[in-house]
């Protein structure tokens, strides 16, 4: 950091990876999303439980990695975001990915259809793909403020991979962070692969 330069908060930060993801062309962002389908094979076994996520607008990944990870054997638990009668963001529940039953949900996201599993299911997971906006080599993620994960992922299994699911330029040095932010084990990046962060 240059002295007497201020580094740049988390909201400019997200202000700045939100411009740019915007800008990048559709068949980029398909064949990103493809090349992170070919690391899964290397990040699952057969047998496991995995939550994931259904990107929204320029969030790296595809339905079809959903797919991919049915079709490597694992069982798939996909987030369920709701907040309290105060706004503030709940731990998430989980339902298990059914292909085709994808649900229209609050906040722009797309949701398994009930029953869901309590929050406390997630630590049935030995992989978590986490979305981001960017993550740090010390495991720092950047999220988009709204806290679901940091109050949902605090229930994961100690041996668990917290995987953060980034575009190649989104893996950063540093990041700031604050205490109650969870840190990422792991990067997912489409050129990169996966990536062990020192968290």
């Amino acid at each position: 950091m240059v002295e007497g330069v201020t580094p740049p908060t988390k909201t400019e930060l997200r202000t700045g990876v939100l411009r740019a993801r915007r800008a990048v062309l559709t068949d980029r962002r398909e064949r990103e999303a493809q090349a992170l389908c070919h690391w899964l094979p290397a990040l699952v076994r057969p047998g496991q439980t995995v939550c994931a996520y259904v990107p929204v607008g320029s969030e790296p990944g595809s339905e079809a990695m959903l797919d991919n990870l049915l079709e490597l054997g694992v069982r798939v638990l996909l987030p369920v975001a709701r907040n309290d009668a105060d706004g503030r963001a709940l731990p998430m529940q989980w339902g298990i990915y059914v292909p085709g039953t994808l649900a229209a949900a609050e906040f722009g996201l797309r949701e398994p259809a009930p029953p869901w599993l309590p929050a406390g299911s997630v630590a049935d997971a030995e992989v978590v793909l986490v979305p981001a906006l960017a993550v740090d080599r010390n495991g720092n993620r950047l999220g988009r403020g709204a806290g679901f994960y940091d109050r949902s992922l605090i229930y994961a299994a100690p041996h668990a991979r917290l995987v953060a699911v980034v575009r190649d330029d989104e893996l950063v040095d540093a990041l700031p962070a604050d205490p109650h932010d969870v840190r990422m084990t792991h990067a997912l990046t489409p050129s990169g692969g996966i990536v062990t962060l020192r968290g």
